[in-house]
């Protein structure tokens, strides 16, 4: 096992040593976002060494992936090539080899599992059957399966109601990785030694995905590094965005327009909202796409404090897709030093606000420890204040970037800050603060104590009004 190449992925190290020891068949399925590392993890802990390994191949017919499954099978057997018409007869080869190789333990990996199920193929039915009628039944049988698409695998593989149903031994998520994580990796990985305000600039970006932060390269500047990733002439990431939905979902413009949708407002929107934004109707297609990016990680869903299911809120909350929407979508492909001539300006740093707060949402266990509250059980969610004006009509007059509610009747409320120093609290803002906790108790009727907690860069600046603060964490506590 190659452990010295893999950052993180401690209990999913674990969970694979548990696996392989168990002395029963296994079908573990990993999943996760595109590019997050799961083909990876598997290849290092195996150190490459499976007894067989199969990849599916992107948008080709079932003949060209037979032809090539055959050519790997006779590869690791030592046999000769043999002519497979259908699924089933490549299956069948896979176990007279699984067989012939007489061994305790037997590593199987199939990737990219969707790719392989192509129209009128049959795939899933012979998968099924290999694995219901003989591989679960094989106590050295050790079966890995992933794929980038991790609807196709929620739905056929994880969540299925047809053969394969109950049948799947144990998933394994394969998450982005964290801050901490990340520093590891460029420090370790990379060589590169950069400070943590440009390491959570650098997460804004490219959101922890490890694929992308393996194409940095070291000994340029920092904005130089984002350049040329997605600014120069045939810059590695400025088609990504395209390609990365376009692998993932069928109908892939649909979903990118979802995304464009939720991107105009970065609080969320409804789903009522989101139908009247793209004229089309709130069930069926729309909610299809929305479960299938909420599973994969683009965006999520939540219900704020004193609403109803019906008035759910989706956010985008995948910062490579915000950051392409924003900057690359609308750059001019011959400006090759489009983020070096606007870093610091007021439009990269009215992202970076918002972007700091998806970095925020996305450490919340970080934050939860250095409040103390890590076995504490909580919601998390954003808040919009909405008051009735003298017509009747609701009007939005507050809204609270984070808001941690907490079973032991105290809610944080949370204040979140991206600033380059230590953020000074004055008489103006505080007041600002003192009304909208007074507005958030009237709308919410809540009787939990209200605790004002700052998230900022550098923390507070000493001043009278820092003391109405009861907690605060600092970009610093988000590494741990």
């Amino acid at each position: 096992m190659a452990k010295d190449k893999i950052i993180g992925r401690v209990q999913e190290i674990r969970l694979l040593d548990d696996l392989v020891q168990s002395g029963k068949a296994e079908f573990v399925a990993l999943y996760g976002r595109r590019r997050v590392g799961k083909t990876y993890l598997l290849q290092q802990y195996f150190d490459g060494k499976f007894d067989f390994y199969y990849t599916g191949l992107y948008q080709t017919d079932k003949n060209v992936q037979l032809d090539r499954f055959a050519t790997l099978l006779s590869k690791a057997s030592g046999t000769a090539k043999k002519k497979l018409k259908t699924w089933f007869d490549a299956f069948d080869a896979l176990r007279e080899h699984i067989i012939a190789l007489g061994k305790k333990t037997v590593v199987v990996f199939l990737d990219e599992l969707p790719w392989m199920d192509t129209p009128k193929s049959n795939f899933l039915a012979a998968f099924s059957d290999f694995w219901n009628s003989w591989g679960c039944r094989r106590p050295e049988l050790k079966l890995f399966i992933c794929g980038s698409s991790t609807t196709w695998i929620m739905s056929n593989i994880i969540g299925d109601r047809g053969g394969l149903y109950g049948r799947m031994t144990r998933s394994i998520y394969i998450a982005p990785f964290s801050l901490g994580e990340t520093e590891q990796f460029l420090a370790k990985m990379k060589g590169m030694r950069w400070n943590r305000h440009q390491i959570i600039e650098l997460y804004m970006i490219l959101g922890g995905i490890p694929y992308y932060l393996d194409l940095l390269k070291k000994g340029a500047p920092f904005a130089q590094c984002i350049d040329n990733l997605f600014f120069n002439h045939g810059a590695a990431l400025r088609t990504e965005f395209d390609f990365l939905y376009r692998s993932l979902y069928g109908n892939s413009v649909f979903y990118k327009q979802v995304i464009e949708v939720l991107s105009s407002r970065l609080s969320g929107l409804t789903r009522a909202e989101i139908a009247k934004a793209l004229k089309v109707k709130s069930g069926g297609a729309l909610t299809e796409a929305l479960d299938n990016l909420c599973s994969c990680d683009f965006i999520r869903r939540y219900n704020a404090i004193g609403k109803s299911t019906k008035d759910t809120i989706y956010q985008l909350t995948d910062l490579f897709s915000l950051f392409h929407l924003r900057f690359v979508k609308a750059s001019s492909a011959a400006n090759d030093n489009f983020w070096t001539n606007i870093h610091g300006k007021s439009q990269q740093t009215a992202w970076a606000g918002y972007a700091f707060e998806q970095v925020c949402l996305h450490h919340i266990p970080q934050i939860k420890t250095k409040l103390g509250i890590s076995g504490v059980s909580c919601n998390v969610s954003s808040w919009i204040g909405t008051e009735k004006d003298a017509d009747g009509k609701a009007v939005q007059t507050a809204q609270i970037d984070l808001l941690i509610d907490r079973s032991d009747d105290v809610i944080n409320v949370c204040e979140i800050k991206y600033y380059k120093s230590k953020f000074s609290i004055d008489d103006k803002y505080a007041e600002h603060l003192r009304e909208r906790l007074s507005l958030f108790k009237r709308v919410t009727k809540t009787n939990k104590a209200l605790w004002l907690t700052f998230i900022t860069t550098y923390g507070l600046a000493a001043s009278p009004n820092a003391g109405e603060v009861q907690n605060e964490v600092i970009s610093d506590d988000l590494f741990t």
